[in-house]
């Protein structure tokens, strides 16, 4: 396996940093527009893991243009793209696979479109649509593309595999369901506002309406934010406020799992809300570009690009972040003793452990281990299949088994009160 990583920002870098201790491919090629941050995730591997450098090179790369990915793709005999880039580079990272005749891998998927006249209507375009309409193309050239395989979407998937699998005889909901309790603190220790994933995908997924399925009425939306509910984290996270919030699972899971509802949501706390709605507010959260004055004349400049620049890098913050981060799937319905039964499988990431040895905050940490996992299983051939297919097709107990055993990464699941399966009660049964 020759993987060709396109991106190498705080999840690339961590995915450069585990793959580094894995010698399940032949060659990892480090692509970035920036060249110097892919050469600094190199140097990382040289460093601290010096008998596998000569694994590892590095490219420079515009994600933007299809024919560059293919092009750097077949220079480099890769068997594999994997994109780590933001989703607004999907597409053409996408084609650039199909062009070059190589697998494909993603985190996040192809962006949605809101209808113009009403944009609180089920989208024109739903998260991943685009994609999945390539499956044909995808299956005639013998190509696999896994899409959505990141932690969120990603382990969610597997997990709500997994539990209709090995849990449960009928699924009523699948609610993956996103929180931690992460600090972020300034040099004078007081805390600051830094989101701890790209804000550029942050705006795009909280500011759009919510996505939600139900197998009578299909797919439909909320407005952003809508039904907040406290759900207990456990880790010793503890109680978050979640709100519903547009994600790529809600599109993905009724496609092959039998589920009577499937939603998404986020533990956003209400400083992090306030702070987009005003974004929203002010016009800051739009991708169309904007004139701009500035010493050389004006430009164009898109203002949520501009919101992205005058924010700390999610990869900058590992030595200001405290606490963990929680990737998690609650599913309710029937266990396999045909009794009511709610069950949250979960994957708990704590900056102490992951800055400690990967030098990666656990947000981009626990977001790049899905991919390698994965990563391996294909080139085992434990999970094999051509077409365009998310995680969620695939045995999810390997993938766990894998990712416990030789990864070292415990996951946990949670039996829950079925009747208020929100609050951790060791003493419902």
């Amino acid at each position: 396996m020759r993987i060709l990583l396109i991106g190498a920002g705080g999840v690339g870098d961590a995915i450069v940093k585990i793959s580094a201790d894995r010698n399940f491919f032949e060659k990892l090629i480090v692509s970035d527009y920036d060249i110097q941050r892919a050469e600094k995730s190199v140097d990382w591997v040289k460093e601290h893991s010096p008998e596998a450098a000569d694994k590892f090179q590095t490219a420079q790369i515009d994600a933007s243009d299809s024919d560059q990915v293919a092009a750097l793709a077949k220079e480099v005999g890769a068997t594999h793209i994997m994109n780590a880039v933001e989703p607004k580079f999907v597409q053409s990272i996408f084609d650039g696979a199909l062009k070059a005749g190589v697998n494909y891998m993603d985190m996040a998927m192809s962006l949605s479109h809101v209808h113009k006249t009403d944009p609180f209507n089920t989208p024109a375009e739903k998260l991943g649509d685009w994609q999945y309409e390539k499956h044909a193309e995808f299956e005639k050239a013998g190509l696999l593309a896994l899409i959505g395989t990141g932690a969120e979407p990603g382990i969610s998937n597997i997990f709500a595999r997994y539990a209709a699998d090995y849990l449960f005889s009928e699924v009523d909901e699948i609610c993956i369901l996103d929180g931690g309790n992460l600090v972020v603190r300034n040099e004078q220790g007081e805390e600051i506002f830094a989101p701890s994933f790209s804000i550029w995908t942050v705006i795009e997924e909280c500011l759009n309406p919510p996505l939600i399925w139900e197998k009578d009425r299909g797919w439909y939306t909320t407005e952003p934010f809508s039904e907040p509910a406290m759900f207990e984290f456990p880790g010793g996270i503890g109680p978050i406020e979640c709100v519903n919030v547009e994600h790529e699972e809600v599109n993905m899971l009724p496609r092959t799992m039998d589920a009577q509802k499937v939603r998404f949501k986020y533990g956003l706390g209400s400083e992090f809300i306030g702070v987009l709605q005003t974004l929203h507010a002010l016009g800051l959260d739009k991708i169309e570009p904007v004139s701009v004055r500035s010493k050389s004349g004006r430009v164009e400049v898109a203002p949520r690009d501009l919101v992205a620049a005058v924010l700390p890098d999610p990869a900058s913050l590992v030595d200001s972040m405290t606490g963990m981060t929680c990737a998690g799937t609650l599913v309710t319905g029937k266990g396999l003793d045909g009794k009511p039964r709610a069950t949250y499988l979960y994957h708990v990431a704590d900056t102490s452990w992951t800055g400690k040895n990967y030098n990666a905050q656990a947000v981009v940490w626990q977001t790049a281990l899905v991919p390698v996992v994965a990563l391996e299983l294909l080139s085992r051939g434990d999970w094999k299949a051509t077409g365009v297919r998310g995680p969620e097709e695939f045995d999810a107990k390997l993938f766990l088994d894998l990712m416990s055993t030789e990864y070292k990464q415990p996951w946990g699941s949670q039996d829950r009160n079925p009747e208020n399966p929100s609050v951790i009660d060791a003493n419902w049964q």
